[in-house]
This record gives structure tokens, sequence and C-alpha cells, in this order.
């Protein structure tokens, strides 16, 4: 069973103008904001998740293409950080959310409280295959122009930097090895008043960095410094004057 909307033409048409384009075949944009569960009762016209497919690596290289020209200082770690926050699932449902996504998606009855604003991953999916839509029917320049539009402000909020160094070198290491730092205490020296733990990270293929602090948490902080400085992801405290 289709969940069904009140949605008449002057909303589709509104639909467009928020996506800067005018679909030519309108079953497209349907497939676009049609999740699997939902039964299309004139003929089977398909579900979203083949075009989800494309839509993210279409926003993956207009959103890399975006950073690059404008981050032109920025290192290869800043950009990375910056192009994981604006392609996350957080991301693209914001967009939905800013264009009211949420009245078009069709879903089953079975899950049509997925729809519900307050659910990230299908919002977040069909922004994907809407830009998948864009680019079949008009090509990459009508796509990029739909990312410019609502990514472009979102990169400049976007901030490079994060809350401490392990978090970055988390996103970082996963982002370019896809597997997270591991980190080992090497050694716990010192009175109990004053201790001073060494631990070591390691990431696969680079050298590893040592952390000495008066805790294990702050030793992993000082060895993730270590390695984003050394790999250029974070400046130098003497290239940054």
């Amino acid at each position: 069973m289709t969940n069904k909307k009140v949605v008449g033409e002057k909303d589709w048409t509104q639909l467009e103008v928020a996506i800067g384009h005018k679909f030519a075949d309108r079953d497209r944009l349907m497939r676009a904001l049609t999740h699997a569960s939902a039964q299309v009762s004139r003929g089977k016209k398909g579900d979203y998740e083949r075009l989800e497919f494309l839509g993210d690596r279409v926003l993956g290289l207009c959103v890399a293409e975006m950073l690059f020209t404008t981050f032109r200082d920025a290192a290869e770690g800043e950009l990375s950080v910056r192009f994981n926050q604006l392609v996350s699932a957080e991301a693209c449902a914001s967009v939905a959310d800013e264009m009211e996504l949420h009245r078009f998606i069709r879903t089953g009855s079975d899950v049509k409280k997925i729809t519900a604003k307050n659910m990230l991953n299908v919002r977040a999916d069909v922004v994907e295959s809407l830009i998948a839509a864009i680019y079949l029917e008009a090509g990459l320049e009508a796509a990029r122009g739909f990312i410019l539009k609502y990514w472009q402000g979102r990169a400049a909020r976007a901030d490079g930097a994060r809350r401490d160094a392990k978090t970055e070198l988390q996103e970082w290491t996963h982002a370019r090895y896809g597997a997270p730092p591991n980190y080992k205490v090497a050694d716990r020296s010192g009175p109990d008043h004053d201790p001073r733990f060494t631990v070591i990270v390691e990431i696969p293929g680079l050298k590893p960095e040592i952390g000495i602090d008066r805790s294990k948490r702050a030793a992993e902080q000082v060895a993730a410094t270590k390695i984003l400085e050394r790999e250029g992801v974070w400046a130098k405290p003497s290239d940054a004057n």
C-alpha cells in the first residue's frame, strides 16, 4: 500500500522551483521520492535505491570540487574533514528539511513513520536520489547548480577544525585508510600521585607516534596531535605564525 499524501500540482510546481529544475519526466522525480516499501499501483516504476547510489557519487564529486576551489589554502586533511561533514546523512537530511521533502516522500503503510521529519536516513537518501534524477535528466551542470544552491552556505559554515586531536585523527584515518587509529599504553611510570603515561598510536601504513602525559587520555591526545601535524592535517604552531 502506498503512503499517499494530498499533494497537488501547485505543490509539485513549488518543489520543482525549490529544486531549480522542471522535470520533463515526472516519473523520474516520483521514483526519486519513493521508498522501497511503497507499492506503485500503476506498474512497477521502482524505488530510489539505485538513484541514491548514483546521487551519492555525484554529490561527492561536486562537494569535493566546491571545497577545492573555495578553500584554496586548506590542507588535504582539513578538506577531508569538511567533506565528511557536508556529505553526511545529517547534512543531507537538513537539506531535505529545508526543502520540506517529507511532504513528498512515498512509503508503504508499514513504515510510514520513517518519513516523519525526525527520521534522518530516509530524508538523506531521498536528497541523494533527487541529485541523481537531476543529473540523469539535465546533466552534471544542473546537478552541480542544485548542490551549490543548498551546500555552498553549509560549506561556509562547516568547521575545518575538530573538538580534539583524537576526534580529528579518527575522521582523517577513516576517510583515508578506512580504519581507525590504534592506541596502546607502552609504559606507566612515576608515583601514583604524579604518573606518566606513554602511549603509542598506530595507523596502518604510517610511522607510529608516541605521546607522554599525566593521564592516558592526555597522552593519546599528544600522540594524535603529533601525527596530525606530521602528516600536514594540522599546521604546526611554528607554521601558523
